[in-house]
């Protein structure tokens, strides 16, 4: 059994429009790289952070945490060194937190002989996701780990969903170069909502997951409207309308904020038009002048994968 092992922990879209933190995909052409290795020392150590100035301090840094909640579980009486090499950008919206939280508990998983399941990596990767936003919430950490599409149909007790993704389905992701932290866009939110908009919600929801397995584009595109939170965070990012438009006008299916933004994100039919929709989204904020990153990706199926 290796000893050590290098992974791709990919970026991720969550609540995806009309699920919040129920909904998340994972991304192919963006992400981080970590090195875990087994030691005979117990506990987690941290060795190297690059990319990113974040905390090496195991109980500080979301990788640790996680890798703490897996170690705590398992019969392992060793522990892990790990390294980070992160190309998400902190405070992002795509998932940051969650590729560093997956990727340790993945990797560890790996270099133990496989003993916990998907769905116990989840949780475990869900303790990082507590110490980066104060909520247990799965929608990046899931479709990190199972890859593609996920549907968190219940937190109590969690249950997971893998969803088909539609073979010519591109995600374009521009990210402004501000920072909006995960806890402070949740503090905004209300926390009840009206009948009418649930309805509307639930709909929106069912007719998405629907329209993915059923790889209808059209569904996908009507599907990909968000009454509640979008109207609220939206406010937080720089001409997010103007973005939106833009995207919708160049073609994409559909457009919202990814997870709890800056990135606003949009999925398109084929390569093409996610291609054209990026350099819509650029036009946005050249005019504004805000600088900014765009990614241009496929769906990562796979989820973590194992790179040597």
């Amino acid at each position: 059994m290796k000893n050590e092992i290098k992974v791709f922990c990919p970026a991720t879209i969550a609540n995806i429009s009309c699920g919040f933190d129920v909904l998340g995909v994972a991304l192919d052409n963006v992400g981080d790289e970590m090195v875990v290795k087994k030691t005979s020392k117990k506990g987690i150590t941290i060795t190297k952070i690059e990319g990113q100035n974040l905390p090496l301090e195991t109980h500080k840094n979301v990788a640790g945490v996680a890798g703490l909640a897996l170690l705590s579980a398992s019969d392992y009486e060793g522990g892990f060194e790990i390294e980070i090499y992160k190309k998400i950008k902190a405070g992002s919206g795509i998932g940051s937190s969650a590729a560093s939280s997956t990727g340790a508990v993945c990797a560890m998983n790996k270099l133990l002989g496989e003993p916990f399941s998907n769905l116990e990596l989840v949780q475990f990767a869900m303790k990082g996701e507590e110490l980066a936003s104060g909520v247990q919430h799965a929608d990046n950490v899931a479709p990190a780990i199972y890859g593609g599409f996920t549907l968190v149909r219940s937190y109590s007790p969690l249950d997971i969903i893998k969803i088909n993704t539609p073979k010519k389905l591109y995600a374009t992701v521009i990210h402004p170069q501000i920072e909006i932290k995960t806890s402070d866009s949740r503090k905004i939110l209300k926390t009840t909502i009206s009948l009418a908009d649930g309805i509307k919600q639930w709909g929106n929801v069912g007719g998405l997951i629907a329209g993915l397995y059923t790889e209808d584009y059209d569904l996908i595109s009507r599907s990909l409207e968000d009454h509640i939170i979008e109207p609220i965070r939206s406010i937080l990012i720089p001409a997010f309308d103007n973005v939106k438009s833009a995207s919708l006008n160049a073609g994409a299916l559909g457009c919202g904020i990814s997870g709890s933004g800056p990135s606003i994100y949009a999925l398109s039919k084929g390569k093409e038009t996610a291609e054209k929709v990026a350099q819509a989204m650029q036009n946005v904020y050249n005019k504004v002048g805000i600088p900014y990153d765009t990614h241009v990706s496929t769906v990562n199926t796979e989820g973590i994968k194992t790179i040597s």
